[in-house]
């Protein structure tokens, strides 16, 4: 074999041993990639989220959130596939949505309830409340019947336990101090205070009036007053992804105490924790 033969010879075997190398290289080189999952939300006040996001990151998912605009968008994003999760409802929207919609969306997940507390100008415990007293209530159903609870569990009415959790006034069986019951509309409940004696308010109308719902309030709400979970936000998934392992791993980092801090001082404990 002459010289010239060797030489190409070599020169393929180096070329061959390069490309070997390269290759070999890349099969070992570190996986760095990331599962992203997206939870559609509504509004920017998300900030109970930023802990389960640094949480998640650790283990390689990246919790990126979905801001909608309104409270229609988000579930049929969820069930378009657009989005992995929300977060944003409680069980009677979700169930509602269901029925009309038919969604195949599951909860995976209690998150809070929005607080609905009594607040007052005048008196500074409801124990203070005497006869004829004018009590202001949100006028639609879902708020009304909510405030009605609320008034029962501080002891100034009693409502028909046929009821259920949507109680109206003609539910109300015993008003032993004849409370004057004013109707508005929720965002103007907050409005009334110095021409009522009390009010039953919103968190968000709390919040948005510079009301502390942890410190302000003459009576505060909690998960205790409701016999179901119909007021209890959640995390929903697609029914089909109710048991994927990397969400139920969300719902975990959610449900912690480094959440419950923020609902505590960023949120002025308009959020109650709703997870046992």
């Amino acid at each position: 074999m002459n010289k010239k033969i060797l030489s190409i010879l070599l020169a393929l075997t180096i070329t061959a041993t390069f490309t070997a190398c390269g290759k070999s290289n890349a099969d070992v080189k570190e996986d760095t990639s990331t599962t992203t999952v997206k939870v559609g939300v509504v509004g920017e006040s998300n900030e109970m989220w930023t802990p389960v996001i640094e949480e998640m990151a650790k283990e390689g998912i990246n919790v990126e959130l979905i801001s909608f605009t309104d409270y229609a968008t988000p579930n049929r994003a969820l069930s378009d596939g657009e989005t992995d999760l929300n977060a944003f409802q409680h069980y009677a929207y979700l169930n509602k949505e269901i029925e009309n919609n038919g969604y195949e969306i599951t909860a995976i997940g209690d998150t809070f309830i929005s607080a609905m507390n009594i607040y007052s100008d005048k008196v500074s415990s409801v124990s203070e409340i005497a006869e004829g007293a004018k009590i202001a209530v949100p006028n639609d159903a879902t708020n009304e019947g909510r405030a009605l609870k609320i008034l029962e569990a501080a002891k100034l009415i009693e409502i028909d336990a046929n009821a259920g959790d949507s109680p109206e006034l003609g539910d109300i069986t015993q008003n032993p101090l004849n409370i004057e019951f004013v109707e508005v509309d929720a965002a103007n409940v907050y409005a009334l205070l110095p021409d009522v004696t009390a009010a039953v308010i919103n968190c968000n109308y709390a919040l948005d009036n510079g009301l502390n719902p942890g410190e302000d309030s003459i009576f505060q709400d909690n998960v205790s007053y409701y016999s179901g979970n119909s007021y209890v936000n959640l995390i929903a998934a697609r029914t089909e992804d109710a048991n994927n392992e990397t969400y139920l791993k969300i719902v975990e980092a959610y449900q912690s105490d480094a959440v419950k801090a923020i609902y505590a001082d960023t949120f002025k404990g308009a959020y109650i924790p709703a997870w046992k």
